[in-house]
């Protein structure tokens, strides 16, 4: 076998089998995990992985950027969710074991693609981890401050974030104004950082100790639950969502009765432009049903159960948030909800204050469930690429008594405890959203390779409709409509790729502004990949279902900014240099040639 074919080797599902599953009766054998999880837990564990900081946090964002009408981006992400969750669904019944995405890349694409697809689900589930933590903690400083108890403000944020602060304070003094002018100029969120910088205690002249410690401490906590095992982790959830289920109820409820239709206008007063910013914001919403998937092998019966609960999960999670999204928008203006804690805020502006208290305390409880969730999933994709040679045998051991992937969940934990103590969240939600992008239009694509014509013989898969010429209709369909009612962006796009127009685009990382023509090469690569596929798919009648799945988690990578493409792409390229001085070497499957589809 050449070296430019090993390197897309690809691994027989009969081989993915041979890991070492647990029975039906929930006996491991060694280096097996336990089965205890059924269809209500799995379900349980997508809800609780969905509803959580997308719907206390971000959701406040995207509603600021989109007005109203962002519960129909809500919509038309559930729907590019849909097409990926039928097609992670097939492979979950075809191949029941750890690794989600990457599991399946390794039986489709092959183990270079497996490898990149493991090394950014490793960053979806790190970095989204980092997001949740920060804004949990965002939340419990605020109930504490409510019940009397006053966390000292350095303390309570990332350095990144009190240096931020202290630096915009800085320039404006430098500038010639006062210290209480410079103070009363900045914003909230960078006044709270210039004192908690000050307030600090001294490292060195230009250091300070600020650091986020309930962030640091909440992740610590829930490792040590995860380590613990599935069963103690599973029955946590199942607690926290019914809370959660409960209070959002609850909200919806009441904040009914103080919707104003009139909020409602103008509907999306940015137009498609704005309403697609928050893209970033609501896909990190919905990326939980992927962790479903990592506990394929602790499923008493995953072929069965596994389809039902993510589709359960996404159509119920989609439902809540949708309306969510209306009572939010209707109980005060689109412009007033910029802030990280959007349900709290609502319920203070409109005089119910208890109510408002009483979401935050479910809100500390609800983004503890979604840090179970990705805390459980990740060290699954970390142990199951030890299995494979890829990683350090390490990474596959498991607790003797406990039946978890011991070291991998500790390392897992480090790797989000540690940043959490000292970032701030503005970048690392895009980066999340760009590795789940990823994943799932990989999913949708390996269901085209794999099982083009839906004649697979798995207890669940994807309907087979002919995409021949469905695929290039719905392609021109979608042009019309981008050229006929989104008249400012395409204005700005060919003002971007002729260089007539400087740069553009808000970089969370530098605070700089960037873009011009490289803001579209996305967007320019993505246009000549639908031709492409159209093509391919009028010739070869692919299915349509994972198709479009394909396409619609392609584009809306591209709208999540070339500063994100370009961290991502830094961090595939580390991925690489360890795949390539570690994983290639010590690959299982390239010493097992007889593996090899």
């Amino acid at each position: 076998m050449s070296s430019e074919k090993s390197l897309f080797r690809r691994k027989t599902i009969a081989a993915i089998l041979q890991n070492p599953p647990a029975d039906h009766e929930g006996h491991t054998g060694p280096g097996g995990l336990e089965r205890h999880l059924t269809v209500r837990d799995l379900t349980a564990l997508g809800i609780a992985a969905i509803i959580g900081a997308g719907i206390f946090s971000t959701i406040g964002k995207a509603s600021l950027d989109g007005g109203p009408a962002v519960s129909l981006l809500f919509v038309f992400t559930a729907i590019a969710c849909a097409f990926s969750a039928l097609c992670y669904a097939q492979f979950a019944a075809t191949i029941p074991v750890s690794g989600s995405a990457y599991t399946y890349a390794y039986a489709s694409f092959g183990e270079l693609a497996a490898w990149i697809i493991g090394w950014a689900l490793i960053m979806e589930y790190a970095v989204g981890n980092i997001v949740v933590a920060i804004s949990w903690s965002d939340y419990f400083t605020g109930l504490m401050d409510g019940i009397g108890l006053h966390i000292p403000l350095w303390l309570t944020m990332g350095t990144q974030t009190g240096h931020a602060g202290y630096e915009a304070v800085q320039t404006l003094v430098q500038s010639g104004k006062s210290l209480a002018e410079a103070t009363a100029a900045v914003s909230p969120a960078q006044l709270d950082g210039y004192k908690a910088w000050m307030q600090a205690p001294a490292l060195t002249d230009s250091l300070h100790l600020v650091i986020d410690l309930p962030a640091f401490a909440i992740t610590v906590a829930i490792t040590a639950l995860v380590y613990v095992g599935i069963k103690e982790s599973k029955n946590a959830s199942n607690l926290l969502v019914l809370l959660k289920l409960i209070i959002v109820f609850i909200v919806i409820v009441v904040g009914a009765f103080y919707v104003n239709p009139a909020n409602w206008t103008p509907f999306a007063p940015n137009g498609v432009g704005g309403v697609l910013k928050g893209v970033s914001a609501v896909f990190f919403a919905y990326i939980g049903f992927d962790a479903i998937s990592t506990t394929a092998e602790e499923c008493k019966n995953p072929q069965r159960d596994l389809p039902k609960a993510m589709m359960y999960a996404l159509v119920i999670c989609t439902v809540l948030y949708v309306i969510i999204t209306l009572v939010l928008t209707g109980m005060v203006s689109y412009k007033e909800l910029g802030v990280g804690d959007p349900l709290s805020f609502v319920f203070a502006r409109v005089g119910l204050s208890r109510l408002s208290g009483l979401v935050a305390v479910s809100a500390v409880f609800a983004m503890a469930s979604v840090l179970l969730v990705f805390q459980l999933g990740q060290p699954r994709i970390w142990l199951t690429m030890s299995r494979d040679g890829l990683l350090p045998s390490v990474f596959s051991k498991i607790h003797p008594r406990f039946h978890t992937p011991s070291f991998a969940t500790i390392v897992t934990g480090f790797f989000v405890a540690v940043p959490a103590l000292i970032l701030n969240m503005d970048l690392v939600v895009d980066l999340t959203s760009i590795g789940t992008l990823f994943a799932f239009a990989l999913v949708c694509g390996g269901i085209l390779i794999i099982d083009p014509y839906g004649k697979s013989e798995a207890r669940f898969k994807v309907p087979y409709i002919n995409g021949q010429w469905l695929v290039p209709l719905i392609l021109a369909v979608g042009a019309f409509f981008i050229v006929r009612y989104n008249a400012v962006s395409n204005h700005e796009f060919m003002l971007d790729i002729t260089g007539q127009r400087g740069w553009i685009e808000h970089d969370a990382l530098s605070g700089k502004v960037t873009g011009g023509f490289a803001h579209q090469i996305p967007t320019l690569v993505f246009f000549l990949f639908c031709v492409g596929l159209s093509i391919l798919s009028f010739r070869k009648k692919l299915s349509l279902l994972p198709t479009l799945g394909l396409l619609i988690n392609l584009y809306l990578m591209t709208e999540l900014g070339i500063s994100n493409w370009t961290l991502f792409f830094v961090w595939l390229l580390i991925g690489l240099a360890v795949y390539f001085t570690y994983g290639y070497k010590h690959s299982k499957l390239g010493r097992t040639p007889e593996l090899v589809a």
